[in-house]
């Protein structure tokens, strides 16, 4: 019979990793650490405080351009299958991108100033 060394090793890495956790627990972070956002950090100002009007601009482009992934994921997925006519589609469906592009950049939805 052999000599029931892993188990006992086992037992022991569970007993430590118990005593690690009970520890961890019992000390807890301090007051500051607890907060629920920046790392403990104390934030600027309230966090239900207004944004500039120009953050939510650049939200939505944000968002319909990210939306872009969402087609070439399963695109990439199945070019190799459907051929030259899904390189088509992606090159229309990128150049009404860029024209999106564009157009947001002449509206001046980009500038900062």
């Amino acid at each position: 019979m052999e000599a029931p060394v892993p188990g006992v090793l086992a037992a022991l890495g569970l007993l430590a990793a118990g005593m690690a956790g009970v520890y961890a627990v019992a000390r807890g972070p301090g007051p500051l650490a607890a907060w629920p956002f920046l790392s403990g950090a104390r934030p600027a100002e309230h966090a239900m405080s207004r944004h500039h009007v120009r953050w939510y601009a650049v939200s939505l482009v944000f968002l319909a351009f990210d939306m872009e992934m969402v087609f070439m994921y399963p695109w990439a997925l199945v070019v190799a299958e459907v051929g030259t006519m899904a390189v088509v589609e992606m090159f229309v469906f990128l150049g009404l991108l860029m024209a999106g592009v564009v157009y947001v950049w002449r509206e001046g939805a980009l500038r900062w100033a």
